[in-house]
């Protein structure tokens, strides 16, 4: 099953997506969003799963052409936004680059921070940001979503709880994050809105593809329409989902749409390249003693896909142009300043 949001309202309008990702159906009078529908999860998801099939053998009523442009991210807002670095040869490249030893205990014990979820971006909006200088950079990433998951849960209960799985970019101002990370308290402002692409599926979508807990197919990254990186996503993944959801319930039960991320995707056969500028960068630093690939400038575009053997895109594409942020409250206030300092009128 596919599902995704309209962009109407804060929660957006849940739709159900065939699996070409062609049509879609309206799914209100099952669940009016997303969040609805994983807050209920064992009471609408045999209605939902009942629409789609209808969906894909032609026989929903009132079924629409699918455009992702119309879209939220599937979850415009979430409860918990958890975000790890499940492929620690992706945190040793970076450490070893500016010369630090990277603890053995990130081996065994996964990386985790809390990010901003009280809106992600949309699938197709662009990414807005004040400054180039604070070093943009796009992190492609697969994520979970969870249903309500109880304090303490061991691994091996954890396919109870993962009912969607998303792609990821994880938005990143890598210039503010030394600054951020020196004060010992972890990302804030170097880590702003991310976006998601503009399906969830549930894992049976994926098939034989989903299987130890992990993604197998290439997550494909493109920068101004030339491919950046095809790592695949289950190579050199050292903490599967379930490793990942155990990790952040360990301490805390977890609500129906927490949304729980992979880092960036990475493999260390470098010819798959990279989902990131950051690790090019840090394979720059290592090879030639400089880095020669810029950070994201204004009218870049990012495209982050996931297709299936056949050639199929899974998820939709997360298909995004960096753009200035414009001050609206700055720009309110010179306007103000205008108005109540012009010449008076000699009339």
């Amino acid at each position: 099953m596919k599902l995704a949001s309209l962009n109407q309202g804060r929660d957006g309008q849940l739709i159900i997506v065939s699996k070409d990702l062609r049509l879609a159906v309206h799914a209100h009078d099952i669940a009016p969003t997303l969040q609805f529908a994983l807050d209920n999860w064992d009471i609408v998801e045999s209605d939902l799963q009942h629409l789609s099939r209808d969906l894909n053998n032609g026989d929903a009523q009132h079924s629409f052409s699918f455009n992702p442009d119309h879209c939220a991210s599937p979850l415009p807002r979430a409860y918990q936004w958890a975000d790890g670095s499940a492929y620690v040869n992706h945190v040793e490249l970076v450490r070893k680059a500016r010369g630090a030893e990277m603890p053995e205990s990130f081996w065994t014990d996964p990386l985790m921070y809390q990010g901003m979820s009280d809106r992600f971006i949309g699938p197709t909006q662009d990414i807005e940001a004040a400054d180039e200088n604070w070093g943009i950079d796009f992190e492609g990433e697969i994520a979970i979503v969870t249903d309500d998951v109880p304090m303490g849960l061991r691994t091996e209960e954890a396919h109870h709880h993962i009912r969607l799985l998303m792609l990821v970019n994880d938005v990143s101002l890598r210039n503010l994050i030394p600054n951020e990370l020196a004060k010992g308290f972890g990302f804030f402002q170097s880590k702003p809105a991310s976006s998601f692409s503009p399906v969830a599926v549930t894992p049976d979508e994926l098939g034989d593809a989903w299987y130890d807990f992990k993604v197998h197919h290439r997550l494909r990254v493109h920068l101004n329409d030339t491919l950046f990186g095809q790592p695949h996503a289950a190579t050199d993944m050292t903490f599967n989902f379930a490793n990942l959801l155990q990790h952040v319930a360990k301490t805390r039960p977890l609500g129906a749409g927490t949304i729980i991320g992979s880092g960036t995707v990475s493999n260390r056969d470098r010819r798959n390249g990279s989902c990131c500028l950051a690790e090019q960068r840090m394979l720059e630093m290592l090879e030639y003693g400089s880095t020669q690939t810029p950070f994201l400038r204004f009218g870049d575009r990012v495209r982050i896909e996931m297709l299936d053997d056949e050639g199929q895109s899974i998820f939709g594409a997360i298909d995004q142009q960096v753009v200035k942020y414009q001050h609206k409250y700055l720009a309110e206030d010179l306007n103000h300043h205008a108005v109540h300092h012009q010449e008076p009128n000699p009339k």
